[in-house]
């Protein structure tokens, strides 16, 4: 089920009022490269900030998601984000001359209808994706939020949503989405909606000052007289909006695209604040009486996950027959004494190699480094790392003999614990990007027992050995 990234094809541009703040503002999707994610730019500031999409940089969850970084905040972040997941676009920069994404019409439908017009554009790098192997509880029992995330059989992203406003309009509502190609068809549409009790409230925190019928379900689940309600509309700066009251139901009788259309936002709000996540995810998510408090929370666990699953090294069978064995080894790299430092390749694939150094007092920069207190190197083992992407980068050409590898930039070096004389050393390797015009750009990481010692990212060209060819041509002379 693996798929490639993918980013806009071209920018897209939109104009409208934030709902919170009334303010006018532009915003502007750009494309973005591999794995750069989602990030938010405030273009009308100074510095001009980005703000990335991530649960940790939420600061305010009430009726929106808001998030904040560098100084800088946007507001009323959920409905854009949903579109731009909901897409299945993986890299994106979306910039704003304001302080809020637009409203629009309440929904994440003007978004989807810029990008899919802007068109996609596919990227070398893979999907990354989150998949459930365990189910996953979260729970507020005084806001009454309950979430649960299961593994999907089939790996598809669900979500299941119950809400209950104990309205007499509502009732008691559910909304289904069985996977993430549903979205544009069926939940992008969906308004957001607020109950006529609630504008008062709203409008004395300072909040809604961009709201309109235009851009709201606004529900009535009580009688009101038409004095009640001009004195709210007076509230809210807007005496003159002509309204209709016929008892319970919805303002204006605007009608609802679906009977559980409050429902459906629900789930498109909780689409948006999980993509927060920065990954696909692969799991059915249920949520009874969701809000973005809860979402967000929630977008923090499966965050955590991530961030444990990233931390656990991978598990490798050393005793397995290797792929190639040092005599195989020594016909592919020119290194010999005392710089060959590898002894033996366990597996490869189109993308990741995997090498072994046993590590013995017998190596010669012991004697040095340090007498008493022997440490590996750090400079060494970043340099036997390279000697296993050399292995991968050289299995690509049909004569590697006839190949050298040859740094050119070493960036991102940690060294997090010792290496010692009878330690093994495994060394992880995975391409950056393909391998273009014989630049191979990978990161490694090294193991001892299960635990990271050093990682880099490496970029080193494979060039043919001009005096090898230049020798066979002599020959053949």
């Amino acid at each position: 089920m693996s798929s490639k990234q993918r980013t806009l094809k071209s920018p897209v541009q939109l104009t409208g009022i934030g709902l919170h703040t009334g303010a006018k503002v532009n915003l502007t999707i750009l494309p973005a490269p591999e794995n750069h994610g989602y990030k938010f730019q405030r273009v009308d500031l100074p510095e001009q900030p980005f703000i990335k999409a991530d649960p940790d940089n939420v600061v305010a969850t009430q009726r929106g998601t808001t998030l904040e970084q560098n100084g800088a905040r946007v507001y009323t972040t959920e409905h854009v984000l949903s579109a731009i997941y909901g897409c299945k676009i993986d890299n994106a920069v979306i910039q704003l001359d304001g302080p809020e994404v637009p409203i629009m019409d309440g929904s994440a439908w003007p978004f989807v209808q810029a990008i899919e017009k802007a068109g996609y554009e596919e990227q070398a790098a893979e999907r990354q994706y989150f998949t459930l192997t365990q189910n996953i509880t979260y729970e507020d029992s005084e806001k009454g939020i309950e979430m649960l995330a299961v593994p999907t059989e089939g790996g598809e992203f669900r979500v299941t949503v119950m809400v209950d406003y104990n309205s007499p309009i509502l009732g008691t509502q559910h909304a289904h989405m069985y996977q993430l190609n549903h979205f544009v068809d069926e939940i992008a549409r969906c308004r957001t909606f607020v109950f006529l009790r609630e504008l008062e409230v709203l409008a004395n925190n300072g909040l809604i000052k961009g709201g309109s019928l235009d851009n709201a379900i606004v529900m009535v689940d009580q009688p009101y007289s038409e004095e009640q309600i001009k004195g709210i509309l007076k509230k809210l700066g807007k005496e003159d909006l002509e309204v209709k009251v016929e008892g319970i139901g919805v303002l204006n009788t605007v009608k609802l695209q679906y009977e559980n259309e409050p429902a459906r936002h629900k789930l498109l709000d909780i689409v948006g604040d999980l993509a927060l996540v920065g990954r696909f995810i692969r799991g059915h998510i249920l949520a009874a009486r969701p809000g973005h408090y809860g979402n967000v929370e929630f977008a923090k666990i499966l965050k955590g996950l991530i961030k444990a699953q990233k931390e656990e090294a991978p598990k490798f069978n050393l005793e397995a027959k290797p792929l190639y064995d040092i005599n195989e080894i020594t016909k592919m790299l020119p290194h010999r004494y005392p710089f060959l430092l590898v002894d033996k390749i366990l597996t490869m694939d189109a993308e990741s190699v995997v090498g072994v150094k046993n590590v013995t007092m017998n190596e010669p920069f012991f004697q040095g480094h340090f007498p008493g207190n022997p440490v590996m190197p750090g400079v060494l083992q970043v340099e036997a790392m390279a000697q296993v992407g050399g292995i991968f980068a050289l299995s690509q050409v049909p004569d590697p003999e006839n190949y050298s590898t040859y740094f050119m930039k070493i960036d991102g070096v940690k060294f997090k614990q010792k290496v010692l004389p009878g330690d093994t050393l495994v060394f992880k390797l995975t391409l950056e990007s393909p391998i273009r015009r014989g630049l191979v750009n990978m990161k490694g990481i090294a193991y001892v027992n299960g635990k990271e010692v050093c990682e880099a990212v490496m970029l080193a060209q494979v060039v043919r050995d001009r005096v090898t060819v230049e020798t066979k041509a002599t020959q053949t002379v």
